[in-house]
């Protein structure tokens, strides 16, 4: 039986929730609050929070904050590296407006869905020299760092060489590099660079031991080189990084990272790395309940997050109290009407055909899309909808909407590495000054275990696996030379009232656009601060097609806190979800809340992972 939006809405219905709010409200975190006056700086490990701490201290803005963080966590092999992606959202206080940033590395010359599939593959392989998109991370770097950033190359990159010249690897690192060395061995350069002690019981370093990436430093002395001497030459700043770019990607680094992936059996040519490059773009936007929030377009899953705002703006969510049954059925359901849309129009918005953005995010389509949900049992067969008559435009991909799925999508088996392997991947940056700068960075790519292309130093992207070889599961993220492939990252900005309120993101692959609804939901509507809704107990659902290996999907599976009380499951169970329990749920999100009434910054940093932050 359907309902509308407010008819099983409780006006009394705190009995079932997890928590009321006035315990909420009283809850002590295992973080404290960052709380700063001058400027904020958190990312996904300890020492990079610190390289961005030491841009601020050297006079620079957020923007030279967050390159230099994003540099170390990338040399950090943070759950990524440096030939992995950056897409970045940046408040410019001169303009008042939100810059798009889109970094994410192409497909090579050759990765068309005729070659993966002669080689029997249903999609691009998660691992190895096939799966590596062009570098995008460098690009990213050098185009922020020129366009809105105050200090120079070498200042920012001075930490992260350093490190690469070596410092004392943390356990998470060092641990993944040991489960994943029989891989690694396969790839000349990854074995030389990651296994340390060569043919011992643990062949990779210990946590603590000083890991050193030669190559690297010597890459990243390559670009500070360049920048220098253009500015010998007379060059302005952003022409001296612009002649660090050329080097990566036209220059002696391109023909060493080039020949090194083509000896691992890679397809990366001198060409693509010399047509591809950075955008800055628009972002994507939408209103909820007068606070606008900000992410990027489709060559991400960003505006799922907005088309669920959409969504639940209607509905009475504090009156259905935090983590009750009725909230977690409400936005679980809301989540599964946005990604059926993410997972059919989601796609390169550079390469047609051209994704219907502007239906998916009309306030009319959300009231469409909302209408269908059964209040009462989860629906494991939700579809796309159709977004164009919402634009006034025919559907020119009705005969596949009306097929889809092409397929049944194989369940994976309900196990902690399938979990992971859904959240795989990513780190994030947040930073803020007292200019107005923000600056809100979910970097990834070249995980742990990267094919690391020749002498460079560089591990590459595994994002090719994010593609389809079908247009009838998305005719939008169809592999294609050039192409961008869909991704997960993610970054957040919200503005209110014209100024910056929220800047939030988090690493997670498909888990992200659902972890940063929960907190923004948190924030908004349950009043909990800024560490609060970062430490928060969040749900999971699997309930879309996987981004990564399989693309699996697994209808009414939820992941819920260990926390939630037995009379909140038994009520999911009875609304058709399959449960299964974790103790730590939130993310880990990194965030910045802005204190317009004392004019300071609110940071906070999830208790999930290495996640730390600094303020001053």
């Amino acid at each position: 039986m359907r309902h509308g939006l407010r008819a099983l809405v409780p006006t009394i219905c705190l009995v079932s929730a997890m928590f009321p709010l006035s315990d909420l409200e009283a809850q002590r975190t295992a973080k404290p609050v960052l709380h700063g006056r001058h400027w904020v700086a958190i990312t996904g490990k300890p020492l990079g929070a610190t390289a961005g701490a030491m841009m601020f201290q050297r006079g620079g803005n957020a923007v030279d904050a967050a390159c230099a963080m994003l540099a170390a966590t990338a040399t950090m092999w943070d759950v990524l590296s440096w030939g992995g992606e950056t897409q970045a959202l940046i408040y410019n206080p001169l303009t008042t407006r939100v810059i798009a940033l889109n970094a994410l590395g192409a497909a090579p010359t050759g990765a068309t869905a005729e070659f993966f599939r002669a080689k029997g593959m249903r999609y691009p392989p998660r691992y190895g020299p096939l799966a590596a998109v062009t570098p995008g991370t460098p690009g990213g770097l050098l185009t922020m760092l020129a366009e809105w950033g105050t200090l120079s190359l070498a200042e920012v990159l001075a930490p992260a060489i350093a490190m690469a010249d070596g410092y004392p690897i943390e356990a998470q690192t060092a641990d993944a590099i040991e489960r994943e060395k029989e891989r690694i061995k396969g790839w000349k350069y990854s074995r030389a660079v990651y296994l340390t002690h060569p043919g011992e019981a643990r062949e990779a370093p210990a946590a603590g031991e000083i890991f050193r990436q030669v190559d690297l430093a010597t890459t990243l002395g390559k670009l500070v080189e360049a920048e220098a001497k253009a500015l010998a030459e007379g060059k302005s700043r952003k022409e001296a990084i612009a002649a660090a770019y050329e080097r990566f990607y036209r220059g002696d680094i391109a023909r060493e990272l080039v020949r090194g992936a083509r000896e691992e059996g890679g397809l990366l040519t001198l060409e693509d790395l010399d047509r591809w490059k950075v955008y800055v773009e628009e972002p994507v936007m939408t209103t909820y309940k007068g606070i606008e929030v900000y992410k990027l377009n489709t060559w991400v899953q960003g505006p799922v997050m907005l088309q669920a705002l959409n969504i639940l703006e209607d509905v009475d969510l504090p009156a259905m109290g935090y983590n009750s049954a009725r909230y977690i059925h409400a936005v679980y359901q809301a989540m599964n009407l946005a990604f059926a849309d993410r997972d059919f129009y989601y796609g390169d918005p550079y390469f047609p055909p051209a994704e219907p953005i502007r239906g998916l995010l009309a306030k009319e389509y959300a009231r469409a899309r909302a209408a269908l949900i059964n209040w009462e049992r989860n629906d494991p067969g939700v579809r796309p909808g159709d977004p164009y008559p919402f634009m006034g435009q025919t559907n020119p991909f009705k005969a596949l909407l009306d097929r889809w799925p092409p397929a049944p999508a194989p369940a994976a088996p309900e196990t902690t590495e399938a979990s992971e392997t859904f959240s795989l991947g990513t780190t994030s940056i947040q930073t803020a000054d007292a200019a107005g700068w923000v600056v809100s960075v979910t970097p990834s790519g070249g995980w742990v275990p990267a094919v690391i292309a020749g002498r460079t130093g560089v591990g590459l992207s595994q994002r090719m696996q994010s593609f389809v070889l079908d247009p009838a599961e998305n005719p939008f993220n169809v592999v294609e030379p050039g192409k961008r492939p869909r991704a997960t990252l993610t970054p957040s900005l919200a503005l209110k009232d014209g100024q910056p309120f929220l800047s939030f993101a988090v690493q997670g692959g498909d888990t992200q656009d659902q972890n940063l609804l929960q907190f923004f939901l948190n924030v908004v509507e349950f009043g909990m601060n800024v560490q609060e809704a970062a430490e928060a107990a969040n749900f999971t659902s699997y309930q879309l097609r996987d981004s990564f290996g399989d693309h699996a999907v697994e209808p009414g599976r939820l992941t819920l806190n260990e926390r939630v009380p037995e009379w909140v499951r038994d009520e999911l169970r009875a609304k058709g979800y399959r449960l299964d329990f974790q103790r730590l749920t939130s993310g880990p999100i990194n965030a910045i809340y802005f204190d317009r009434a004392h004019g300071t910054f609110w940071g906070g940093s999830s208790n999930y992972g290495e996640d730390y932050g600094i303020a001053w």
